[in-house]
């Protein structure tokens, strides 16, 4: 009988399987115990491991479009710069935050200390300018004006500046062609906040924490399209900043290109008259306060008659727009929002309200036929009105005899307007309005598009005023308060304020006879901007079609192959009929030839180039009177404006005969010489755009910057 099991296995190889049998067992015990370890008992340890593989990303920004003129020369544009940034991430891991690194940038860059240390701080409530409103996980720029020399030092020295880089990147340039800053009109940039980016995410517009958002301007109202799309590589990387493997890729795309109706050549020139005539008028004796004119701000607009295109804006005082570039400093964010230097960040083109005074006269004529009244009639042109104890006078007490409409908007009557106008308060109720009340000459003003904003494509217009009957009452409700405590003081007190207060207080939402007679010609409560009058008398010249106002004229893509015109729009139409309009017209024209503007008109060639006008000085309490000129050809309407600067052919006058000059290419005879015109017809083609998307620009006569004089 054999000694081997039915198994066929002997002892020994039965108690090797055994011996593996346990081994294995072993093993997967131990597997388990290791599974359950990691991923009960030590399972949030290890998860927070595994978040430290995470996903970066690399944001290459887009190239921003340029901002073009009507002939293709850039307006704002990009270059080359050597940019130092600062990490505030890196810079917060330090003991001292950074400050022993940014202190030794200062002493590199030639920069005082305490100038780079307020460029990373974080804008808030507490903390003013000069501080960094971008996400603070972005890179900071300290200064786009490095030298290569200041570059390659911190660059070979970067264990001595850490969190701190230099390179080339390309920085908005504002390159104020023919001298032509267009400052308030282009605006400036600033980084993106976080709060922004939150607001943009389901937008079709969404941000990045690396871009540069338009805050005013141009660069505002078209930033959209002229921001373009950062370019974004995403790594997978470890805890210790390995990369793991790329994810995905979108390459950069560059903002489009956007042409505006400015001509540079224009905006150069309307920018140079304005100064010069605020300038002049500072020299003037103003007899009423017995000192010279102060003259301290000024806006003129020049527009496209038959489409309201702006062909040039300008605003002053005025300012650098690059000082915002690569962060502006405190010294220039001082002089920029502080009074002394009266606000030139505003453009008081569509953001300055002042009382028209005369110019306004269109409107209460139109509003006058309306009612009912003759053009042609006879009215009385005296050298005051009365009305009970209050004497209102003509501009310095004339008297021009019965004339008829188109005479008084000639000599600018304002007597005339006193009675109309007191005429059409006393049949609307006066005090106590009828409920079928008319109010034409404030409803007239409504049609022509005052008291609201003219919808031009730039940001933060304001609406102006028209003081009708709602506006009293409602400025009565918000404003009672303040008055009625004031009157408390009469009759102890009888100066000028507390006089008023007492009338506000106790009859302030009632439109008064004196108000309408003010209103009547610009004065009073009533406030215009320039841009609102310009689009008015742009009307006037094209048979009564109000557009809305345009700066820019086209949107391009970066290739050119797409391109977006923008189209002038007719918002509304004038509130007269055809052959009013003639009359007032032919009255206008009147007033350049042997009215209150003729003699700023000499010599002009009447018979070629017909020339309309109207001369505006406006009282302010408390303040010198605002000059105001308003003209129109068949071809462009310009209208200037300066503060505290006497009257309108006085300080407007000669500015606006030059723009008028060298638009014409008009000499001091009188003659026409072509060839020395600078747009004697409006730009109507678009610059030409090449086969690799660039757009031609026409040259320019070299010319420097003002910058913010």
């Amino acid at each position: 009988m054999s000694n081997i099991p039915e198994t066929g296995r002997t002892s020994r190889v039965t108690i090797r399987l055994i011996a593996i049998q346990i081994l294995v067992f072993s093993l997967l015990a131990t597997l388990a115990g290791r599974l359950w370890f990691i991923q009960i008992r030590n399972g949030d340890e290890y998860t927070a491991e595994a978040a430290g593989n995470h996903v970066q990303q690399v944001v290459k920004p887009a190239v921003r479009g340029s901002i073009l003129d009507a002939r293709g020369v850039p307006l704002a544009d990009n270059e080359t710069r050597l940019v130092v940034s600062a990490s505030r991430t890196e810079l917060l891991k330090m003991r001292d935050d950074g400050e022993a690194v940014l202190t030794r940038l200062a002493g590199v860059l030639g920069m005082e200390p305490r100038e780079v240390l307020e460029k990373v701080r974080l804008c808030n409530a507490e903390t003013k300018q000069p501080c960094w409103n971008g996400s603070p996980y972005q890179p900071i720029p300290i200064t786009d004006e490095a030298t290569a020399q200041q570059a390659l030092t911190i660059r070979e020295r970067a264990e001595d500046f850490p969190g701190i880089t230099a390179e080339p990147t390309a920085v908005r340039r504002y390159a104020a062609p023919a001298g032509a800053d267009t400052a308030q009109v282009l605006g400036y940039l600033s980084p993106v906040t976080d709060e922004e980016i939150k607001e943009a995410e389901d937008t079709d517009s969404p941000f990045l924490r690396s871009d540069q958002v338009g805050r005013s301007g141009l660069e505002r109202s078209y930033d959209k399209w002229l921001r373009g799309k950062a370019g974004v590589t995403r790594y997978e990387v470890d805890k210790l900043g390995r990369v793991m493997g790329m994810t995905e890729s979108a390459p950069a795309v560059a903002g489009h290109n956007v042409i505006t109706s400015i001509d540079a050549r224009v905006q150069a020139l309307a920018e140079k008259e304005l100064h010069q005539a605020m300038k002049e008028a500072r020299k003037q004796h103003d007899r009423n306060t017995n000192r010279n004119y102060e003259a301290d701000a000024g806006a003129v607009v020049v527009m496209e008659a038959k489409t309201g295109r702006v062909v040039a804006m300008a605003s002053n005082p005025d300012y650098d727009p690059n000082a915002w570039v690569g962060g502006i400093s405190g010294r220039d964010y001082a002089k920029m929002t502080n009074k002394k230097s009266n606000y030139p960040l505003l453009n008081r083109a569509i953001q300055g309200q002042a009382a028209p005074g005369s110019i306004f006269k269109v409107i209460p004529t139109a509003a006058a036929v309306k009612a009912g009244y003759d053009f042609n009639g006879k009215y009385a042109c005296t050298s005051s009105y009365s009305i009970g104890n209050q004497v209102f006078k003509n501009f310095e007490s004339q008297d021009h005899g019965m004339i008829d409409l188109g005479r008084a908007l000639e000599v600018s009557c304002d007597t005339v307007f006193y009675r109309l106008s007191h005429q059409e308060w006393r049949k609307d109720g006066g005090l106590k309005p009828k409920k079928n009340a008319k109010d034409w000459f404030y409803e007239t003003a409504h049609q022509f598009g005052l008291g609201e904003k003219t919808g031009i494509d730039l940001p933060n217009e304001v609406s102006g005023r028209i003081p009708d009957r709602q506006w009293k009452k409602d400025f009565w409700k918000a404003n009672k308060d303040n008055w009625c405590e004031r009157a408390k003081q009469w009759p102890k007190k009888k100066d000028y304020l507390t006089v008023l207060s007492r009338e506000n207080c106790l009859g302030g939402m009632k439109l008064h006879a004196y108000d309408s007679v003010n209103y009547s010609i610009g004065q009073g409560d009533t406030l215009v901007t320039p841009v609102q009058m310009a689009s008015i008398y742009a009307a006037i010249s094209n048979g009564g079609t109000l557009h809305t106002p345009t700066v820019g004229k086209a949107i391009v893509s970066p290739d050119g192959k797409e391109i977006e015109e923008i189209e002038p729009e007719a918002r509304g139409k004038l509130p007269t009929g055809k052959k009013t309009l003639r009359q007032i017209d032919k009255a206008l024209e009147g007033v350049a030839t042997r009215g209150t503007a003729a003699w700023r008109f000499g010599g002009w060639p009447q018979d070629k180039i017909p020339m309309h006008a109207k001369t505006g000085t406006a009282e302010v309490y408390g303040k010198q009177t605002t000059s105001w000129f308003a003209t129109y050809t068949e071809d462009y309407a310009i209208v200037m404006t300066i503060s505290q600067g006497g009257t309108g052919s006085g300080a407007s006058g000669p500015a606006v005969r030059n723009i008028y000059n060298a638009l014409y290419g008009i000499d001091e005879k009188g003659g026409i010489n072509k060839k020395k015109a600078l747009l004697p017809k409006p730009q109507k083609n678009l610059p030409e755009i090449r086969e690799d998307g660039s757009i031609k620009a026409a040259a320019l006569p070299k010319a420097g910057r003002r910058g913010g004089e």
